[in-house]
């Protein structure tokens, strides 16, 4: 049999703006090649926005011309958002409606979640053309390819026009034998016990249904999957052990780059960092002032003002009107004042005696100045002398500080708002059947754990700046853990995790990233002592406007010690280059070790206290045993030692780098 043809349309506005974002083309240029062997050819792909006309443009343009593929499947546009609208694109356009395709995608994902029936897909057959809707996210549309794609060469050939009579002799046995699925019987035989349950970040819940494959060397995910139970789970981890400098270049790779938003400049705007560079809206002072309190006076052309003069006018800094200033005259003025119209000079009060008062005794009448040689301009602010209107006052990258003197500099020029990078908001969660609330009344039962990463990840986040919400314990159940994180998804740009992540088969946190959100590990172990298992993952999801983003998941390991260092090392970098900071990652500078230090076979960070010596050299010591679950190694630390690998021990007086995480202490 020749090749049948397919064709692949992404609907996604974004991707139509930038194509590099689109993730679904190639997962289901894989799920044909790997799933459907070798019965199929890509022959036609393109990118349309969530737009009903263009949608339909490109389904006729491929399926009413004289080399029409054999099937079109569509990715995009099949949820409840506000855009999305390709169910209403495709149906009208369809002679034939397959509700049985419909069907099969449905209940398997009905089986999982009762979300699956929020997902709204089409699919039938226009002229020769097998026309099917999948949802956007890429695990959810590669599952529900999958759950069909061994059935479509025989819905397709039968579309072309093929022998129907001929294509079913032999009966079902055979067909389903030539499509590689077994019976209906014994399918539901093998998936007792076994049932792979998937779901999807849209609401939608896509199973391969009875097309179960558990050991498929052709499968994406490496995490386990916890329905198989733990005697199928890995007896040691597939992911590569990267350096921690892979694991950094990935971070940044797959961070989301910052969003720009208009923040008033008031205390919202502390830490923000600016995305523009900010002019003057007007010139700072903006009229010509006194710098002294003392008398304004018109400079003759010699510049002698010795004499008695009268004071015929008061400029205060309050607004007000001066009257102008002859030749002769003098104006008492303070500080910060407007000059009245046609002084030239301020002679400052130390230079002058007061001759006469006014009848009342309460205001100056005369005044002797004691100055000759004076000059104009003297003791005078010039208009724009401190800031000059369109000016750059504060250049894009500049951090708002809560000192005051970002804000102040702002608001002395007019700038009310100013386009800054959005700060991340981050979800922190911990995750076990083990841990209670550290302030739960009572003794500790046999097995229960104190939440100690949970406040301290919230206060170390706070302290750099992030706003946080809290997302509490997850237990260890997938559905539990599955909603858990939806919901900090849903309320948080970042998630971070602990707990979770090591090789039991209770460790959910990478199946449910992999399995049931459609994410992506991008790392899952990590050369470094502390927090080896720690993870990496993004995951697309909608955001407010339909727009498909990728949002960034940290599982961190359960270790107090792991957690805190690998905050550091890892999240911090992300959440910053985020938020628009730069450098991202902590400053490292070169310290004396002050007694020796234990070597490990891998790089080690090694908390201590750093503090400068009485020889202006920043001096490490140890805050005491290292182990990952040793609470007391975090007291008082406030830099990470960056120790090298190797055997036995770095000597007292040895240079290494360390990594600053709070303030350096005077010794």
């Amino acid at each position: 049999m020749d090749s049948l043809t397919a064709a692949i349309l992404i609907v996604s506005t974004t991707a139509a703006q930038d194509p590099s974002t689109d993730a679904s083309a190639s997962v289901l240029r894989n799920v044909i090649a790997e799933d459907g062997g070798d019965k199929w050819k890509v022959t036609g792909e393109s990118i349309v926005s969530d737009d009903v006309l263009a949608i339909q443009r490109q389904i006729i343009q491929w399926t009413d011309g004289p080399d029409a593929p054999n099937l079109v499947i569509t990715t995009g546009g099949t949820g409840f958002a506000v855009a999305d609208g390709t169910p209403e694109a495709i149906a009208p356009l369809l002679h034939k409606q397959a509700p049985g395709l419909v069907h099969a995608m449905l209940s398997t994902s009905l089986a999982v979640t009762p979300f699956a029936m929020m997902s709204r897909p089409t699919a039938g057959v226009r002229n020769k053309t097998v026309i099917v809707t999948l949802p956007g996210s890429p695990k959810g549309a590669k599952e529900n390819l999958q759950a069909i794609i061994k059935t479509l060469p025989h819905a397709c050939l039968q579309a072309s026009g093929a022998n129907s009579r001929a294509l079913h002799a032999g009966g079902v046995r055979k067909l389903e034998s030539d499509a590689g699925i077994s019976s209906s019987k014994s399918q539901q035989t093998h998936t007792h016990g076994h049932h792979h349950h998937h779901h999807h970040g849209h609401g939608h819940g896509h199973g391969h249904g009875n097309l179960v494959r558990h050991t498929n060397p052709n499968a994406k995910a490496l995490s386990n999957d916890p329905t198989l139970g733990p005697t199928r789970r890995h007896r040691e981890s597939p992911y590569p052990m990267l350096t921690v400098e892979d694991a950094l270049a990935l971070i940044s790779e797959h961070t989301p780059k910052p969003e720009i938003q208009s923040l008033p400049v008031n205390e919202k705007i502390i830490g923000s960092v600016l995305a523009e560079d900010i002019r003057a809206r007007e010139n700072v002072p903006a009229f010509r002032a006194s710098i002294v309190d003392g008398y304004a006076v018109v400079v003759p052309k010699d510049g002698n003002m010795k004499g008695t003069f009268p004071v015929t006018a008061v400029s205060h800094a309050a607004p007000g009107e001066i009257q102008a200033l002859k030749e002769g005259e003098i104006a008492r003025i303070t500080t910060g004042a407007p000059l009245p119209p046609g002084a030239t000079s301020v002679i400052m009060v130390e230079d002058t005696i007061l001759k006469t008062m006014t009848e009342d005794g309460k205001e100056e009448k005369e005044v002797e100045i004691q100055a000759e040689g004076v000059k104009e301009g003297e003791n005078i602010r010039e208009v724009g002398s401190d800031v000059s209107e369109g000016a750059v006052i504060l250049n894009k990258g500049e951090q708002i500080s809560g000192v005051g003197g970002e804000i102040g500099l702002l608001a002395s020029v007019g700038v009310a708002t100013a386009n800054v990078y959005k700060t991340p908001v981050i979800g922190i969660l911990s995750t076990g059947d083990e841990i209670i609330e550290p302030n739960r009344a009572g003794p500790l039962r046999l097995g229960e754990v104190r939440d100690t990463n949970r406040i301290t990840l919230i206060s170390a986040a706070k302290e750099w700046g992030f706003q946080v919400v809290d997302l509490g314990i997850a237990k260890d159940k997938p559905g539990s853990l599955e909603e858990t994180l939806r919901s900090g998804l849903r309320q948080a740009d970042v998630l971070i995790t602990t707990g979770g992540v090591s090789m039991g088969e209770l460790d959910l946190l990478k199946p449910t990233i992999e399995r049931s959100l459609g994410g992506t590990i991008h790392f899952g172990r990590v050369a470094m002592k502390p927090g080896k298992p720690t993870t990496f993952a993004t995951v697309p999801v909608k955001d407010n406007n339909g727009q498909r983003v990728s949002k960034v998941i940290f599982s961190l390991p359960g270790n107090p010690a792991s957690a805190l260092v690998t905050f550091h090392l890892f999240v911090l970098p992300s959440l910053r280059k985020q938020a628009g900071v730069s450098p991202v990652g902590l400053p490292k500078v070169p310290v004396v070790l002050g007694h020796e230090f234990a070597m490990d076979p891998r790089p080690e960070y090694h908390r201590a206290v750093v503090t400068v010596g009485r020889d202006g050299l920043l001096l490490a010591n140890s805050t005491g045993g290292q182990r990952s679950s040793k609470v007391g190694s975090l007291r008082a630390a406030n830099a990470l030692v960056c120790m090298p690998p190797g055997k036995g021990k770095l000597e007292k007086g040895s240079k290494v780098d360390a990594l600053l995480i709070s303030a350096v202490r005077m010794a």
